[in-house]
């Protein structure tokens, strides 16, 4: 956070849009301030395109009217359902709204709206530090209203709420979420009273639509160290509600003085692992799912101790389940995730042993595109507590990433096809569509994979005539 002077906060609105914008608002004799996010970021030095601007009196109206001050450029979007409007100029966009003071009624999150006054639109605040105000009118131009010390819990990096936060929770539930999303976002501690607040309100998050649950998960897993948010769900007890399959992984069972490790938190340290690497959501879902069968796969076998045999596999089952419950999308995002949950364990079991370029192509030929974040995904899944063991599975992941690029640029297996395709293998036998069609094929690929013969048609045609013979099949003497 930085400190602002009166004169230095007033500055920070030299765009030439916020004195369009005032000159605007005293035409119509309205009162206008900016208002929310953007003034938050102001002092904390983010960078930010939206604006929000609160008119008491008509947004709308005051929307309009600056979209003729901005004549040609400006983009005015009008919805009168819910009193709002937005301008569109240059690279920004703009928000106004009518100040407004709101009531709720217990089974909606939907406001019962009434036109207020600016106090009564900061009361309706979600959170103190998105409750200030800046003046737009020339009179006041640049005046910072901060009724709750908004300035004060930024420079404490404290999220709390304006007003009751039972009350607050209790109208609109979302808000809990926002609030776990703010303070990971940010790094900010959430005031006691405020998460004491969370955890007797959990509850009501089932009135919430998945799809606007979802939207703010995502928004945590996209954070900085997404692992901070998924603890303060879990201490509140929202997760139970948002995501109980997460919820499951929690703990460790000892049995003959042996444990296994605590696969929550392992999650999340892979997901932040994962998170120090890329910004791809989709990615980071991987990193969140790629255990999430361990609780339905969990064994004790007397030699090998505790097991999870095929997690993997139940694993990539247990994906488009959850997507669809969570309402997230299921398209190629979700296919994604599926195949690097399924795929997770490949990389470690080559890295663990002598990597072959047999193991490494066959790794390159499902993965395909998708290799690099498959390899992303299994280093940050090595979490060990012993160094030289950690140590050494890194070392082999370099070799395995070299390994696949050697094989790459020479076998060009990612995604390929057999030289020799299916419809050939009939024209050339004299087949119909049928299981030996399927199974020359196949054993094509296998020999490519295996380093048996190179990715190239002439090898590939004559490994078919040997294969072929050795079933009793001949070529087809088309001159006959």
């Amino acid at each position: 956070m930085i400190a602002l002077t009166p004169e230095e906060l007033k500055n920070k609105f030299k765009d030439k849009i916020f004195s369009d914008i005032s000159k605007t608002a005293d035409a119509l004799q309205l009162e206008c301030y900016v208002v929310g996010g953007y003034v938050r970021d102001l002092f904390l030095n983010r960078p930010s395109k939206d604006i929000d601007v609160v008119v008491v009196g008509s947004g709308i109206e005051m929307a309009q009217a600056l979209g003729r001050h901005l004549g040609k450029g400006a983009h005015v979007s009008v919805f009168r359902n819910f009193g709002t409007a937005q301008v569109k100029f240059r690279d920004m966009e703009i928000e106004f709204v009518g100040a407004r003071k709101e009531s709720y009624q217990r089974d909606s999150r939907k406001p019962i709206v009434e036109d207020g006054t600016l106090e009564d639109d900061q009361n309706r605040r979600d959170f103190t530090i998105n409750a200030m105000a800046v003046c737009m009118n020339s009179a006041r131009f640049g005046e910072l209203v901060d009724p709750f010390n908004g300035v004060e819990d930024l420079k404490e990096k404290t999220i709390r709420t304006p007003l009751d936060p039972d009350i607050t929770f209790s109208d609109d539930p979302l808000r809990m979420m926002r609030c776990i999303r703010f303070a990971t976002q940010l790094n900010f501690y959430i005031d006691d009273s405020t998460f004491d607040s969370l955890s007797r309100n959990a509850e009501r998050i089932e009135i919430i639509s998945r799809e606007r649950i979802a939207d703010e998960l995502n928004k945590i897993i996209l954070s900085p160290v997404p692992s901070k948010g998924f603890i303060d769900l879990d201490r509140c007890g929202l997760l139970n509600y948002i995501f109980p399959e997460l919820v499951e992984l929690q703990g460790t069972e000892t049995r003959n003085g042996r444990s296994h490790k605590d696969n929550f938190y392992h999650t999340l340290e892979v997901l932040d692992n994962v998170s120090k690497h890329t910004d791809n959501l989709w990615l980071r879902w991987a990193a969140i799912l790629h255990d999430i069968a361990k609780p339905k796969t969990k064994r004790w076998e007397n030699k090998a101790g505790w097991t999870f045999h095929n997690h993997n596999f139940e694993g990539a089952k247990m994906v488009p389940l959850i997507f669809r419950k969570m309402k997230l999308p299921m398209n190629e995002k979700m296919k994604f995730v599926q195949k690097l949950v399924s795929l997770h364990l490949r990389p470690i079991a080559i890295a663990d042993d002598i990597v072959t370029d047999s193991a490494v192509r066959r790794m390159l030929f499902e993965a395909g595109d998708d290799i690099d974040d498959l390899m992303t995904l299994c280093e940050a899944d090595i979490t060990s507590k012993n160094d030289e063991r950690k140590q050494r599975f890194l070392n082999n992941f370099a070799l395995v990433r070299q390994k696949l690029k050697d094989i790459e640029e020479k076998d060009r297996v990612r995604n390929f096809q057999p030289p020799v395709k299916g419809e050939e293998i009939m024209e050339i036998f004299g087949l119909t569509p049928c299981a030996e069609v399927g199974s020359l094929k196949s054993s094509i690929k296998d020999a490519i994979l295996d380093g048996i013969i190179p990715n190239e048609y002439e090898a590939a045609y004559e490994f078919l005539l040997k294969k072929a013979a050795k079933m009793g099949l001949k070529p087809i003497d088309k001159k006959a």
